[in-house]
């Protein structure tokens, strides 16, 4: 039985843009991936909002903002209401990244094109899977299966594998990487072997890769150089993903004291450092063979991080002595605490600028790559900055202006509503609470009156602090309330004087404002790009498509120069069709040529006498002159 399949290639085709296509399949569509851009491009949502409503489930291959970006607002803003398919690690890294980039805008402008509850109510959809774990579809899609595979390259990273009716496998890879490293596995290839259809993404089809004893030599000469010269290095990664085979790498070197880096401070930076950290102890079992072999073994974790300090902010980090090594996000140097630290940082000489990924054409991060330092650039600096003065006592005034009227209507319609009791209900603000008093206006009676309404005392829940264990457990509530001391005797503990409560931080919203100045930043700093992007290079993934052996391939999410170098290796390895789309193309990409689809009811097919006799004739000459499904 054969499938007809359909590309519509909304992003990532022709260009490096990020990934999001809907593949169809007969009647089902699949989301592949949901990525968005460090400039939130909507044309890309422009095209994705035709198709929402069609889309009976996504897929998504790895946990970064390129791959996932635009999923809360495809279910916040757009209404995408179906399942969504993901490993466990993409589940959790997925909202780190997606919360630090949120955060990470709002520090610095009145960002609204999701909000975190879109975060949180996008990955509830997902549907957490285990890498070899099959699914089957239901209603349109009955005789589809999905499964996903590992992909390397980050953290419960995939490639999915879609089987159709019949012998129709589907391939889609977009990022993947075949070397095993620090912390992460390869990809099975093969398990990619004869794919009808593989849908490749070809960013390194005509890279050339320099070896990872070099590419950590370079990184390790240019940390200790630096630091020995007094200043500090930057190194610009990312928030969940490849930051954890940097974080672990280098944790491994501050170890060993022949290294002379004992002396200096090693810094992690991000909205979500601790969290990320976290979760990375508890997913052991998703990384490389030589990680989860020493902690079957010993019992280490390989991500308890002696010499990584977790910062949250860039007040941390300057309070810090000394020079110091920071990783901190963005890679893009867009936004985020890495365009902050490069803006106080990339003026002076000593310092160092360590780029570890090709990000998208026109972001600061390419455009360093590409034509390096020494040089005066413009940059738009954006800042979130406290009201003071007459800005903030105009606020306050405000602020007051809309209390009153809240009053004022509150305290109508409670008038209305008492007038039979003679009673005026005020609201009293105090602290948390609204406190609601009555003052009693009626003269008094010899009779009590049943209409009389008692004002309910406002109940506020004290929400429980909890983390992956369960609820937080103090260790001082378990003190023992005696001890024994030095000469024998047992004596009461006298008790801890109480702590004073700090206000709850989501109650206290500080008026401030965002501005937008012109600056021109002089880039004296050591400008390095050291590739640790953990993606397979240009001569492997020509060989894994020669492996493979598709019989179709659709070469995606690359420049011209990769994408012709692909599509020569495929016409010389004999592949008998390839595809090389650009945005908004659709590709056709059914085995069979002139394919029709016949549906009969129940009513036609249970037709009996001659309409019966009618019926056969008919069905057998479609079967003669075309294939049914």
């Amino acid at each position: 039985m054969t499938s007809i399949i359909k590309l519509y290639c909304l992003s990532g085709a022709g260009d490096e843009t990020p990934p999001c296509y809907v593949l169809q399949v007969d009647e089902f569509k699949f989301l592949l991936d949901c990525g968005w851009d460090e400039k939130f491009d909507m044309e890309f949502i422009r095209e994705l909002k035709r198709h929402i409503n069609t889309i009976d489930a996504v897929l998504i291959s790895h946990s970064d903002p390129l791959h996932l970006g635009a999923l809360p607002y495809a279910v916040g803003k757009l209404g995408l209401n179906c399942p969504i398919y993901a490993t466990l690690p993409i589940y959790k890294m997925g909202q780190m990244f997606m919360y630090d980039l949120y955060q990470a805008h709002r520090n610095v402008s009145d960002f609204d094109l999701f909000t975190l509850d879109d975060v949180d109510a996008a990955f509830d959809h997902i549907v957490q899977l285990k890498y070899n774990q099959s699914i089957d579809m239901k209603g349109k899609g009955l005789g589809l299966r999905i499964t996903p595979l590992p992909a390397g390259h980050s953290l419960g990273g995939t490639v999915w594998r879609i089987a159709a009716p019949g012998e129709e496998d589907i391939v889609y890879a977009p990022d993947f990487n075949h070397k095993k490293e620090r912390h992460l596995n390869g990809c099975e290839i093969e398990k990619l072997m004869r794919p009808s259809l593989m849908l490749l993404g070809a960013m390194n089809a005509d890279y050339v890769q320099p070896r990872r004893r070099l590419r950590d030599e370079k990184l390790m000469t240019t940390i200790l150089s630096t630091l020995r010269g007094g200043g500090c290095v930057l190194v610009c990664t990312d928030t969940a993903g490849r930051v954890l085979e940097l974080a672990h790498m280098l944790d491994q070197l501050w170890r060993n004291r022949d290294s002379g880096l004992v002396a200096y401070s090693l810094l992690l930076l991000s909205n979500v450092s601790y969290n990320v950290v976290e979760f990375a102890k508890s997913q052991i079992e998703w990384m490389s063979d030589k990680l989860t072999r020493a902690f079957e073994g010993a019992r280490s974790n390989p991500f308890a991080l002696r010499h990584l300090q977790l910062c949250h902010s860039v007040i941390e980090v300057t309070r810090t002595p000394g020079p110091k090594v920071v990783l901190a996000s963005c890679p893009d140097l867009e936004a985020g605490f890495a365009r902050d630290l490069f803006l106080l940082w990339a003026p002076h000489p000593q310092n160092s600028i360590v780029l570890t990924a090709r990000t998208s054409p026109g972001t600061l991060a390419r455009e360093l790559i590409e034509k390096g330092g020494d040089r005066v650039i413009d940059l738009t600096v954006r800042k979130r900055m406290r009201l003071e003065g007459s800005e903030l006592e105009e606020f306050l005034q405000q602020q007051r202006l809309k209390v009153n009227n809240t009053i004022k209507e509150e305290t109508a319609g409670v008038s209305s509503d008492s007038d039979s009791d003679g009673e005026l209900e005020m609201w009293v603000v105090t602290g948390r609470h609204d406190i609601p008093v009555r003052h009693d206006t009626r003269p008094t009676g010899c009779f009590k009156s049943n209409k009389r309404h008692h004002a309910m005392y406002p109940f506020h829940e004290e929400r429980t602090r909890a983390d992956d264990y369960g609820e937080i457990i103090k260790p001082e509530d378990y003190r023992l309330a005696e001890i024994v001391d030095a000469e024998g005797e047992i004596r009461d503990v006298p008790p801890a004087p109480p702590q004073k409560q700090e206000p709850d931080e989501e109650m206290i919203e500080i008026p401030s404002k965002c501005i937008t100045v012109q600056r021109q930043i002089h880039v004296k700093a050591n400008i390095q790009y050291i590739e640790l992007e953990g993606r397979c290079d240009g001569e492997s993934l020509l060989r894994v498509v020669s492996q493979a052996k598709p019989r179709a391939i659709v070469g995606l999410r690359a420049n011209t120069a990769s994408l012709l170098t692909l599509s020569k290796h495929c016409e010389a390895e004999g592949i008998e069709k390839i595809y090389i789309p650009k945005k908004g193309d659709v590709i056709d990409a059914t085995t069979e040529s002139h394919i029709y689809q016949v549906k009969l009811d129940n009513g036609r097919v249970a037709l009996e006498g001659v309409l019966s006799e009618e019926y056969y004739k008919v069905r057998e000459l479609l079967y003669d002159q075309f294939a049914i499904v």
